[in-house]
């Protein structure tokens, strides 16, 4: 085994028993921070590893079998009475004392976080570097992001490891999302009454919860009714939201032949467990795109406004397809002026997402 330079101040994981890991984001987010938890597992396999998010993203971390527990926040608090509210926050906070964790990793510069380090009293805690004295003090390690370039998300979440004197191999970083049996079930029924379970099909997610990151409905649907008239079964998925639903059914209507529909009918573990069956996955920058990704499905996926250098496909065979015309891209703006329509997404062309899925498909 190769010696290599190991920080000063790393971590002596021998001498931990618990580890609470901190991830207050979005879907996709949370998803992404998975390898962290497997990377410590496995390099530390007596740890107990507990995680911290928002209700609504706890499943992309239940199930994961290098986490003991998943602590939730219910977004909805901030909507209760003050003293309600303060009763949550406080039953929460002796859950986590009561875990007597000896390492936080916090994994944003979410200030909820630091201050749930600083409470629970943990012998260590990493956080990502930022201004001021609180925040700082609230850390006994601090991770840098770069920048100078940009750094995909999941390398960011291990920087917190390699802070600490963890130091990931290239084949430990892989993604981590575990449907469960009932939702494999599930999907099993939908399939066959599809007429799909033992049919290779294509899963196009057309929508994000962020429109302006979305292509076309006139573009979406000359593309599948092209993979369609080359024989390959499409199904379609949304969340279940009224805009996300309307968008699926605008594009049914533009196609001579309604594809396959599931859109809006399934959990996040069912989605999981439908996109895991697929051949291939369509989509845009999205949880389901990263899901597909998890779950082992070769992605195509539309870049717009968001970069795909931080969240692109991970780990799986891919083709990206963005505008190499727009040097203002990747800007992060909710279209061109906060407008909501993205000049570089209506840029791409249908022949050119066809073009990445044969590759794929050929392969």
């Amino acid at each position: 085994m190769e010696t290599i330079n190991r920080v000063w101040d790393a971590v002596p994981l021998e001498d931990v028993k618990r580890v609470l890991v901190i991830k207050l984001r979005h879907h996709g987010d949370v998803l992404l921070a998975s390898p962290v938890f497997s990377v410590l597992k496995r390099h530390a396999p007596h740890l107990r590893i507990d995680a911290l998010v928002y209700a609504d993203t706890a499943p992309m971390l239940t199930l994961h079998p290098a986490i003991s527990e998943v602590h939730r926040i219910d977004r909805d608090w901030k909507d209760l009475g003050w003293f309600a509210r303060l009763r949550k926050e406080w039953h929460l906070l002796s859950l986590l004392r009561a875990g007597d964790y000896d390492l936080v990793i916090h994994l944003t510069e979410h200030w909820r976080g630091a201050w749930i380090a600083r409470l629970l009293g943990a012998r260590w805690a990493v956080g990502p570097s930022r201004s001021g004295k609180r925040w700082k003090k609230s850390f006994t390690h601090r991770f840098s992001h770069p920048k100078n370039a940009l750094r995909h998300v999941v390398e960011a979440n291990l920087d917190a490891l390699r802070r600490i004197g963890l130091y990931p191999a290239a084949d430990e970083r892989a993604l981590t999302l575990v449907p469960g049996r009932e939702a494999e079930a599930q999907v099993a029924v939908h399939l066959r009454n599809l007429g799909l379970e033992a049919t290779p099909f294509i899963h196009i997610h057309p929508a994000s919860r962020w429109f302006f990151k979305c292509w076309t409905v006139e573009r979406m649907a000359a593309l599948i009714a092209r993979l369609q008239a080359d024989g390959h079964p499409v199904l379609l998925t949304a969340a279940p939201s009224r805009t996300e639903t309307e968008m699926v059914d605008a594009i049914q209507k533009l196609l001579p032949t309604p594809a396959a529909s599931l859109a809006g009918r399934l959990n996040l573990k069912e989605l999981a467990a439908l996109t895991g069956r697929a051949r291939l996955f369509i989509g845009v920058d999205s949880a389901p795109m990263h899901m597909a990704a998890a779950m082992g499905t070769p992605i195509v996926a539309l870049f717009g406004p968001s970069g795909d250098k931080q969240w692109g496909p991970w780990g799986v065979p891919c083709r990206v397809v963005a505008s190499r015309n727009h040097p203002c891209r990747p800007c992060g703006i909710d279209g061109c002026g906060g407008g909501k329509v993205s000049d570089c997404l209506l840029s791409l062309s249908p022949d050119e997402v066809y073009a990445a899925a044969q590759e794929l498909l050929a392969r």
